[in-house]
């Protein structure tokens, strides 16, 4: 049968939304239109006075929904074989954790005038650290009293997760929390919107949001139960009641477009809007994510996920993100880990300290490319934004060492991506150790896409080939996807996920090949960032001869340069 219908996906990153229009018969993007968030910093509300804040307008988002989808239909309509009413579905992804405070009506309290400069009223953006203590008060609290919430998310519960930042809100912004009828996950709110909710108890939730970030499972029916939460506070106890009981996976319809919707955008009234998913998930599913393969989201941070049929028996990993059941497709466990500074970190370098821009971003990867692994004498340990796997831990910093007077910006550089490499690796090894197989790395993202020499070093330190998304839009492809399957082949879409990958994704013919000498340096160095990386990080029975550690790295360094001794 010719595939004849075309989808919407809508991707929200952390700086700005994009939206795609794609044809169903090959996964080609026929239009799209990138809306940059106009308020805070490229999007981003922060606080000079709390570096750990990072919350976002959720005006920006109503204004950039109806822009993007408005700007990729307009550039669509040029397309030979486009037509408006031939779109069957829309699909969204999102960063997360990002809650927000919603009213009775569904509405954000942030648009209400009372709450418009309260800065705890407004979206807490993934990457927002402020409830720190209230992780950790979670996860010991937990881990004496209701172990089995943690077991499934790694073991540890994160600042960048739902509990924490709400929690948060409550001990900063009490007038915010009790204004909050409820609070919703940008990932569950934005195909609310499309549907026109106007209660928050009906809206539909993603079991990808609550299984990874909310600690919902169906063996303990839903959100952690009202007495574990009365230990948190007996505030948060009593908001479960006005939050949600069930949360679904993709492929069943969020909603159906509202008629305000469809009249704003020339579509058709009632189409499916799938369910919303974090970027990285959908990310997984337009890289064309199977059992065996890990896909590596690559941006200003990482997002690791892979998928293991529901019906093997899976054991929890320690520091995971989450392993959660239809997470990322129906049928599969979704297995997520990650790491919380990866494009962030060169950009710290290259802009924060070296006062650059992307000239300089070009200048020292060019540097970089002509030094081999070892020469620097140079390891970092890449936790400037704290360690999200496999030690779940913020308030872990960043570090270089075997620094000299001879060191330079460029050997920094490169030290930073091995760094980002090493940890990487030292997630794979641990999703590999609890028996999840792992046979090829699919990367995607902008970093994935521009720059060889990142994806060299990842190839050499992995010590297997790196491969390419085919797609440079993967989180919106693979939203445009959900929407694809869930729309149906009768409407011009797929019955089933394998079809529908299997037509709409694909992988570029350039790849990374692992240099074997290379594997064999950088695997000496990743031994003693593991060193490094358990000693800092506290695991129990670390040892590591630090006062050696220097001179270690000046004995790799001698060699990769030549030098006999």
């Amino acid at each position: 049968m010719t595939r004849t219908g075309f989808t919407i996906g809508v991707d929200y990153g952390t700086n700005s939304v994009r939206a795609v229009v794609v044809d169903c018969t090959n996964g080609r993007v026929v239009g799209t239109h990138v809306f940059d968030y106009p308020s805070g910093d490229r999007g981003v509300l922060l606080d000079p006075k709390q570096p750990h804040l990072a919350r976002q307008n959720p005006a920006d988002y109503i204004a950039g929904l109806g822009a993007s989808i408005g700007g990729a239909l307009a550039e669509a309509d040029r397309h030979a074989g486009f037509a408006r009413d031939r779109v069957i579905g829309i699909g969204v992804d999102t960063t997360g954790s990002t809650p927000l405070p919603v009213d009775t009506k569904a509405q954000p309290l942030a648009v209400d005038p009372r709450f418009t400069n309260n800065l705890a009223a407004h979206a807490w953006l993934w990457k927002d650290h402020t409830g720190a203590a209230e992780a950790a008060a979670i996860t010991q609290t937990a881990r004496r009293y209701a172990p089995e919430l943690l077991a499934p998310i790694g073991g540890t519960y994160s600042s960048e997760w739902w509990w924490s930042k709400i929690w948060h809100c409550l001990k900063v912004a009490p007038d915010v929390f009790d204004a909050a009828a409820s609070w919703v996950e940008l990932a569950d709110f934005i195909p609310a919107v499309l549907a026109g909710v106007r209660d928050p108890r009906t809206i539909v939730r993603c079991v990808c949001a609550a299984g990874h970030k909310a600690m919902y499972s169906e063996a303990w029916s839903g959100l952690p139960p009202k007495s574990f939460l009365a230990r948190l506070d007996p505030k948060l106890a009593d908001l479960r009641d006005r939050l949600y009981e069930k949360a679904w996976p993709p492929g069943r319809p969020a909603g159906q477009l509202s008629a305000e919707w469809a009249a704003t955008f020339g579509l058709t009234r009632g189409m499916p809007i799938a369910m919303g998913g974090f970027d990285a998930h959908y990310g997984a599913v337009g890289s064309g994510v199977t059992a065996g393969t890990l896909v590596k989201i690559i941006g200003t941070s990482t997002c690791d996920c892979a998928i293991a049929p529901a019906a093997d028996r899976l054991a929890d990993i320690p520091g995971i993100c989450g392993i959660v059941n239809g997470s990322i497709m129906p049928g599969f466990f979704g297995i997520e880990a990650g790491q919380s500074a990866v494009g962030d970190l060169l950009k710290w370098w290259v802009e924060g300290v070296c006062g650059g821009g992307e000239a300089l971003h070009a200048e020292l990867s060019r540097a970089a490319a002509g030094l081999t692994p070892g020469e620097s004498g140079l390891l970092a340990l890449d936790w400037n934004n704290g360690n999200r796997t496999v030690l779940v831990d913020p308030r872990l910093t960043g570090l270089i060492v075997g620094q000299t007077l001879h060191t330079t910006r460029a050997e920094i550089y490169r030290a930073l991506i091995e760094a980002t490499a090493y940890g990487a690796r030292a997630i794979i090894e641990r999703i590999r150790e609890y028996g999840v197989t792992i046979d090829r790395v699919v990367c995607c993202g902008g970093i994935a896409e521009k720059n060889d020499l990142f994806m060299q070093i990842y190839a050499d330190v992995l010590g297997q080939p790196m491969l390419v998304a085919g797609s440079p839009q993967t989180p919106a492809l693979g939203a445009a996807v959900s929407a694809a399957v869930t729309a149906g082949q009768a409407a011009g879409g797929y019955d089933g996920w394998t079809d529908a990958q299997a037509r709409m994704t694909t992988l570029k013919e350039k790849r990374f090949e692992p240099q074997p000498d290379a594997h064999a340096v950088y695997d000496q160095l990743y031994g003693i960032y593991r060193e490094l990386h358990d000693a800092f990080g506290g695991v129990a029975g670390a040892a590591s001869d630090l006062g050696a550690v220097m001179k270690r790295l000046l004995t790799i360094k001698e060699r990769a340069a030549g030098v006999v001794a």
